[in-house]
This record gives C-alpha cells, structure tokens and sequence, in this order.
C-alpha cells in the first residue's frame, strides 16, 4: 500500500463516451495532478447509434462491429485526458450494451442489464482492492437518464463499493471508499447555458435539446460539490471528439450534439452529490475539491482495516433526511427504471 499515489479516484461508468461527457475536466484535472485516475467501463457501447455515414456499417443491427471500434474511441479519449488506467468491467465484451429501455436487447445473453447484480460486481470488488480508491464516481439510482445499463452501473458500483469493504468477501485485502459521488448537473447553470447556445449559435445544429433532456439535472441544493474544468475545457472537448462514432462538438468547443443532432451546451464545470461519505467542507459550502477533509497521504488506514466509522457515514447517514434515494442507492439497490430517452447522454 505504501507504494500507491496519494490521491486515487475510481469512476463507473455504461458505455465508452459517458465518462468524457460527465467527468471529462474532472478527470483530466486530476491526472494532470498526479493522481491515480482509473476509469471502469462496463460495457463497449456496441448499441448506439452511428453518426457519421461512412462508419453507419459498424452498427448492431449490420457488422455488429460498433464495440470494438468504441474501444479505439475510448482509448484516443484517455489519451486526451491524460488518463493511462481505463478497463472494461470483466475484461472487454464480458458485459453487452442493453439498447433502450423495453427494447430486446435488454434481455438478450450477456446483456448487462439482464445480469445479476453480484455477477457483475465481483470484478468491481477485484479492482477497488487493487487500486484503493478513496473517491468512487458513479451515477445516481437512475443512472442520469433512466438508460438501463447506467441504472445497472449505478448497482454494480454501489453493490461493489459494499463487498469491497466486506472481510468475508472473496480474496484480496478488503477496502472502504471513503467517498461516493453521484453525477450532477445544476439546473440553473444548464438552463443559463442554454440560454447562451439559443443567442448565439442557434443554428450550429439542427435543434436545440431541452434542459430535461440532459442527465442527472438537479437543484443545486443537491449539489455537494462543484469542479471548476474550466483549465482542462480543450482537454474535454478533445476526449469528446475522441468519440467521433457518438459525439459532434463545434469548432469552439462550446457545444456539441449526439445522433439526434440536437445542440447542447459543453460544460466544463462538473457537479457532484455527496452519496456516502464525510463532507469536506464546512457550513454547508460546496467541495471544491473530492478529496477535500481526507488525510493528504491517502486512505490506506481505512482500507487495512475497514473502519466503521467510514462506512456507518456512508451508509446514508450524511445524507439522511434529504432523499430517501440516497438511502437506496448506498445499500446497493435502486428504484424502478426512469425515462427511457436517448437524449443528452452517451449510449
């Protein structure tokens, strides 16, 4: 343990794509810092829609070749972000893209939605005690958007960050997260952003996406913590381009689209919720750092001996009396899938 960098952070994210939209300056803010940034993808994304023409024979329902050429996206991505440890959960194609809610594909072998939530799981738990993150970034107990994959990945994160931490558990020297973080976006940060696109490039696209339309919006009383990427903007827009088969950005990296073409704002500021964990600020101000109120020299003492005090935070106390969600989504569960638009997040 002696040899692990001070600072690591652990991000779960669907699909390739997803991390550089939600957490690309976050990402690359704390590579460029030196810490440990490992990325875990759980699926290749082998369902989404193809953007440009001349790749539209990659797609699942024709070569069924979308995955693999993902992966290559997915790396060009990381580069950009400086981020040398990214992994696809189980190894790359253990786990397919479900498609849409209430579509075939969600049930079809392999899927990831369809597989039991412990299955999917035991390679998360393998990770977290190789790495020994103190900071976990996944979504929120309806994956953003109601995508089924991102629900799953919230599960398997959660479930995982639980086993991990669980003596009786498998093999490998059990690990507490410190802290798990949900993706956010503020509400009226977005809705002003939007506001900026409709006055003064309205026509970059052929629509303009609605606030709702994007993942994981809400209150900014929810909001725990706040990154400021504005220094790393070029690196984000870089890494989005990067997945050229699912993202358009504008030539000032301002804006970019999905296979909808519908114009959305490229946020460089990235908001997060506090889902287990102590905050690390006082007097209810915002983070403006994840690993604000953890010792500098890590959290190896938590990981070797699986502090309660950590976990017993963790498990919904921080957070209790705000959203009984929170309670759900630390104990491992989550509710019913939300809606099932494509709109505003990475497939």
């Amino acid at each position: 343990m002696k040899d692990l960098p001070a600072r690591r952070l652990l991000l779960v994210h669907a699909h390739p794509d997803d991390e550089s939209i939600n957490n690309g300056a976050t990402m690359a803010r704390y590579a460029a810092e030196g810490a440990d940034v490992t990325l875990v993808t759980c699926t290749l994304g082998e369902e989404g829609e193809v953007i440009p023409p001349a790749l539209a024979h990659l797609a699942a329902d024709r070569d069924d070749a979308l995955g693999p050429h993902r992966v290559g996206e997915l790396a060009a991505a990381m580069k950009e972000l400086g981020v040398t440890d990214h992994r696809f959960l189980g190894g790359a194609g253990r786990f397919r893209d479900s498609g849409m809610m209430g579509t075939e594909q969600n049930e079809r072998p392999g899927a990831f939605w369809a597989t039991p939530v412990d299955e999917a799981a035991a390679p998360l738990v393998d990770v977290i005690r190789e790495v020994r993150p103190q900071v976990l970034v996944t979504y929120d107990p309806d994956g953003g958007y109601g995508h089924p994959d991102h629900i799953q990945a919230h599960r398997v994160a959660m479930r995982a960050a639980d086993l991990a931490a669980d003596p009786a558990y498998g093999t490998g020297a059990p690990h507490t997260i410190a802290k798990i973080y949900w993706n956010r976006v503020e509400r009226a940060v977005l809705e002003a952003a939007f506001d900026h696109l409709r006055t003064t490039a309205p026509d970059i696209f052929p629509g303009i996406a609605a606030v709702d339309d994007v993942p994981g919006v809400t209150g900014g009383d929810a909001i725990t913590a706040e990154i400021d990427g504005s220094a790393y903007a070029g690196a984000k827009a870089a890494a989005m381009r990067a997945h050229a088969t699912q993202i358009v950005v504008d030539d000032e990296d301002a804006f970019f689209a999905l296979s909808n073409d519908l114009g959305q704002p490229l946020l460089t500021a990235e908001y997060y919720e506090l889902a287990r964990g102590v905050p690390g600020s006082v007097g209810g101000t915002r983070e403006d750092d994840l690993f604000a109120g953890l010792p500098e020299a890590g959290a190896d003492a938590v990981a070797e001996t699986g502090v309660d005090s950590v976990r017993e935070a963790g498990a919904g106390a921080v957070r209790e009396g705000r959203t009984g969600a929170v309670r759900d989504g630390a104990s491992g569960s989550a509710s019913g899938a939300g809606p099932d638009s494509a709109s505003g997040a990475g497939a």
